[in-house]
């Protein structure tokens, strides 16, 4: 994924350590795990039926989505993308 995570990820943990006035993910963290959950879920459907019908560049924007969501949520349990890299890792023995 590169630098492009990382960059995203260093931002979540600021907005997370220090909440800026206005900012959605630290209103995401301010609502809590639930609030995550479903968002990650409501993004998943938005991924769903821009596949179903809609266009390509649709579909990459939704996935981002979720992938902002998934590091959000991975940044309020503790964890981090290097975690689901490992886990990846594990297995497929790459």
């Amino acid at each position: 994924m590169g630098h492009v995570i990382e960059d995203l990820t260093a931002v979540i943990e600021a907005r997370k350590a220090q909440p800026p006035a206005g900012s959605y993910t630290a209103q995401l963290f301010a609502k809590g795990e639930n609030e995550m959950l479903k968002k990650m879920g409501e993004e998943m459907v938005e991924v769903i039926v821009a596949a179903k019908g809609e266009t390509t560049e649709r579909v990459v924007y939704e996935l981002a989505d979720v992938v902002y969501h998934t590091l959000v949520f991975l940044s309020a349990r503790g964890l981090s993308w290097a975690t689901i890299e490992d886990e990846l890792q594990r297995r497929f023995g790459h």
